[in-house]
């Protein structure tokens, strides 16, 4: 922790003398650690949040039989997971199509919403013009819209595109969210000093260089969540994906819905689809997790 002599030598003796009252007011809170109870707290959320993927692992690495007999799983697993995979891999769902389909979708999905959200962001946060709160507030009271209410007339529109069955019926319609509109707004509130965006102003910067070269580094962790929150959720979606792509050309969430189109639900089939199409998600956060977090902590260190 830094101490008052040197933030008097680096900002001057009022940030010193604020700072040292700060501590006498506050003692020991900058070294204060949690204590048994959070973890306890901490431990059972997580707990209670891996539990259904678990039980969905039980399921999956059983067989039919065994279920039927017994829906309430043993909490060893048995040892028939990878055939039951090789089963949903081998089926006429066409997995891998499906898969594909679904990495196109959310990966354009996310890039599209983190670059046009940021773009409106900039825009509502930094920019002067006539209508800017309205308008603002009309982009976020649409989030108050059921997405359901939209699908008749959306449908009608792809149809008349004549889109149904393509991937661009999903892309084009999610491209830019109200949420991350409003994320980046607020976020950019914030982090991005308007006097760095006059300083860019007089160097000469357009207003396309100023967002690029000073917007976009402010805007990085809030990008790398919102693109996070928007590829889970284009992964995920079910209904409007069901509607307009059907079983002709399918995401993962849709080829799994027909592993229960029969008569006979082969529920350890159904779990082993649902693990094989959630695995995507788990290297995702794997692998970017924490470089989410290291970002989300320097923009709020910065900020």
């Amino acid at each position: 922790m830094t101490s008052v002599p040197m933030i008097a030598q680096t900002a001057g003796a009022g940030a010193a003398r604020a700072a040292a009252r700060r501590r006498r007011v506050h003692p020991g809170v900058a070294n204060r650690r949690p204590g048994v109870v959070t973890y306890v707290v901490l431990g059972l959320v997580l707990l209670l949040s891996v539990a259904p993927l678990y039980y969905a692992f039980l399921l999956a690495s059983t067989d039919a039989g065994t279920i039927a007999r017994n829906p309430i799983p043993s909490l060893i697993p048995d040892t028939q997971l990878f055939a039951n995979i090789g089963r949903v891999l081998g089926s006429d769902i066409r997995f891998w199509e499906a898969l594909g389909n679904s990495l196109v979708i959310s990966g354009v999905t996310a890039l599209s919403v983190v670059a046009f959200s940021t773009l409106a962001g900039f825009s509502f946060a930094k920019l002067r013009f006539r209508g800017r709160g309205p308008l603002l507030v009309f982009v976020i009271a649409t989030m108050a819209v059921p997405s359901q209410l939209g699908i008749v007339p959306l449908f009608i529109v792809m149809a008349k595109l004549d889109w149904v069955g393509q991937l661009q019926a999903v892309i084009v319609p999610g491209m830019v969210t109200a949420f991350g509109v409003f994320w980046m707004t607020q976020y950019l509130e914030e982090a991005l000093p308007y006097e760095l965006v006059e300083a860019a102003r007089v160097d000469g910067c357009s207003m396309i260089r100023t967002f690029w070269h000073v917007a976009m580094p402010a805007a990085r962790p809030a990008a790398a969540m919102l693109a996070l929150f928007t590829f889970v959720g284009s992964w995920t979606n079910f209904f409007w994906p069901f509607i307009v792509l059907g079983s002709t050309n399918p995401t993962l969430p849709v080829a799994v819905q027909l592993l229960q189109a029969s008569y006979f639900k082969d529920y350890s089939l159904i779990m082993a689809g649902v693990l094989a199409a959630t695995a995507p998600l788990v290297v995702v956060f794997a692998v970017a997790g924490r470089q989410l977090v290291s970002g989300i902590m320097q923009g709020a260190v910065k900020g």
